[in-house]
């Protein structure tokens, strides 16, 4: 590295020559692009039709490009490590050779390097999955991202795999990233993950192929989190989140990234944890979480370790839509294994609506509840059923995921390829805990109707949130009734179907644990305890009738598991 300023005579001529001015000869094929970034340092990368050396100038302004770095071996795939730089500062950068600037020195090209680890710092995360179709939807995705996004930089890019369809060719690549994308690819850093499509040209055992070659990642540890040893699987830290990557498509089965794995969280301190890979362990959209193995080995292998640990947020792709779940915890199974246990929350998690997520404790706590994303529509949707039990809402909608944390709340947005904001949920950690209600009874008072009551034991509610099934599976939130109100009549029942009910006491900032579940069955003749006024038959003809008037079992308690529900009636399935 180079400072003009304090330069010896000899580096100074050095520097002189190295000045930024124009070359005649090589000329930049790919990038400049932007790899590792940390609060000291950065990789700049970029490839030439010749071999040169390689230079990168870079300053406080574009006019001020007075800091070098050059490396002197002659190559076309040009990296260089930016270190020393200041935390959470704004450089301008240009690159080249010896014979000049081939890129850079203006206003488009700069970074920001990351804030010092631990910094409550707003950051702005955008999310894309299976968008390597290099098309018109892969455009509008980014479009509408960029509209949306305005000024407001992007602080950093998650690439959920499939990253260049349809074998993760260089050529491919270069169509679907490096076109695709090239004002965010030279001013904030990408961190990718291996798809299928991905490992149809390259290998993560061996660390060969062109995603391999295109990517600088942090095996070593360099960006924070534990060493790897391997670019198929890493974390990094960025303000006081810890982002966790792993390879779904050829490392799943290996114990090495588990072990891995389990040791890098023990050693976060970070208030978040985000991971990420290929293979949703939740889906059924174009791929089904049921039956395809390298979902059933995520879910089964990887969701205990990161449930342990407190991870807070899961992301896939691989499945072409739009796919997210309530609050879970503890749901390793199939799909028709998920009860109420497993669901911690089972609102939508919108604030002005069900009640954001909430989650006790400020930092990382084990079991407190995870929201699993399948963000994969980024270039195409292809279809599926939409309707895993674990997922509040399903949409076949092209888009891409806009994630802002500040502090201690996580803000979700689905904006879809023109622009519009179709799901939101928030999450939010350190919420204080409401006394529960107690004494939930369910009375059937007609063959439609039942009547819910319950007691109040709480000062601080804003809401009570009446949730309802049909199977104890499909959970869904049947009524939000005011603070201090008791009771609630529940008119959308079918006769002869058993219900199952819970409630809790909820406000912006708090909520309490959930009642036990109280089961009612409809008849489709008389209900428990109900007899039409002014009946008059006989004593011992009414009790020969018990049998058959009242339904197989009326209202009972059940003292069921820690969980929530989940809202099939606002689940969304929208097909375009």
């Amino acid at each position: 590295m180079g400072a003009f300023s304090s330069a010896t005579v000899a580096s100074t001529l050095l520097f002189l020559t190295l000045l930024p001015h124009t070359a005649e000869q090589a000329r930049i094929e790919r990038g400049p692009y932007l790899q590792i970034g940390t609060p000291e340092g950065i990789v700049v990368r970029w490839n030439t039709n010749l071999p040169t050396d390689s230079v990168v100038w870079y300053g406080p302004t574009p006019d001020t490009l007075d800091t070098f770095v050059r490396e002197s071996a002659l190559t076309t795939e040009h990296e260089v490590l930016l270190s020393g730089l200041s935390p959470d500062t704004r450089y301008h950068y240009g690159v080249g050779s010896s014979a000049g600037l081939l890129a850079g020195g203006d206003g488009e090209h700069f970074f920001t390097t990351a804030p010092p680890v631990g910094t409550r710092k707003a950051t702005r995360i955008w999310v894309i999955g299976d968008s390597g179709t290099a098309d018109r939807n892969a455009a509008a995705v980014r479009s509408a991202y960029l509209d949306f996004t305005g000024d407001r930089p992007t602080d950093v890019w998650l690439m959920l795999g499939d990253n260049a369809y349809g074998d993760g060719t260089d050529r491919e690549y270069q169509a679907a990233v490096f076109a695709m994308y090239p004002s965010l690819l030279r001013t904030t850093v990408l961190w990718p993950t291996f798809g299928n499509h991905d490992a149809n040209s390259a290998s993560s055992l061996g660390q060969v192929g062109p995603y391999y070659d295109i990517f600088t990642l942090p095996k070593n540890g360099e960006a924070g989190g534990v060493p790897s040893g391997t670019e198929a699987y890493y974390s990094f830290d960025y303000a006081n989140i810890h982002f966790v990557c792993l390879d779904s498509s050829e490392s799943a089965s290996l114990p090495a990234m588990g072990n891995w794995l389990t040791e890098d969280l023990a050693a976060t301190t970070q208030e978040w944890i985000i991971a990420y890979w290929h293979h949703p362990p939740y889906s059924k959209g174009s791929h089904d979480s049921d039956t395809d193995g390298n979902l059933i080995e995520m879910r089964r292998r990887y969701n205990p370790i990161l449930e342990d640990a407190g991870v807070d947020l899961v992301l896939g792709g691989h499945s072409h839509s739009y796919e997210r779940s309530f609050l879970l915890d503890g749901h390793y199974g199939s799909s028709e294994t998920l009860d109420a246990s497993m669901i911690l929350d089972a609102g939508n998690g919108r604030p002005g609506e069900e009640g954001s997520y909430k989650k006790p404790t400020e930092g990382l706590a084990g079991h407190e509840g995870t929201v699993y994303v399948v963000a994969g529509s980024s270039g195409k949707t292809s279809g599926g059923d939409f309707d895993h039990e674990a997922m509040y809402i399903a949409l076949e909608e092209l888009g891409s995921l806009v994630l802002d944390v500040a502090g201690s709340r996580l803000d979700a947005t689905f904006l879809d390829d023109r622009g519009r904001i179709r799901d939101t949920f928030t999450i939010l950690k350190g919420a204080a805990t409401l006394p529960a209600p107690s004494d939930l009874e369910a009375t059937l008072v007609s063959e439609r109707t039942v009547e819910l009551s319950w007691q109040d034991n709480s000062e601080g509610e804003e809401r009570f949130k009446i949730e309802r099934s049909s199977d104890d599976n499909r959970w869904e939130v049947v009524a939000v009734v005011g603070a201090d109100v008791t009771n609630y009549t529940d008119r959308e029942v079918e006769g002869g179907q058993t219900y199952f009910y819970r409630l809790r006491a909820d406000s912006q900032t708090a909520n309490s644990p959930y009642t036990p579940i109280v089961v009612v069955k409809t008849g489709t003749t008389l209900p428990c305890g109900f007899f039409p006024r002014g009946a008059a038959a006989p004593l011992p003809l009414l009790l020969l009738l018990l049998p058959i008037l009242l339904p197989a079992s009326c209202t009972m308690s059940s003292t069921r598991g820690r969980g929530d529900w989940h809202p099939g009636r606002e689940r969304e399935r929208r097909h375009s």
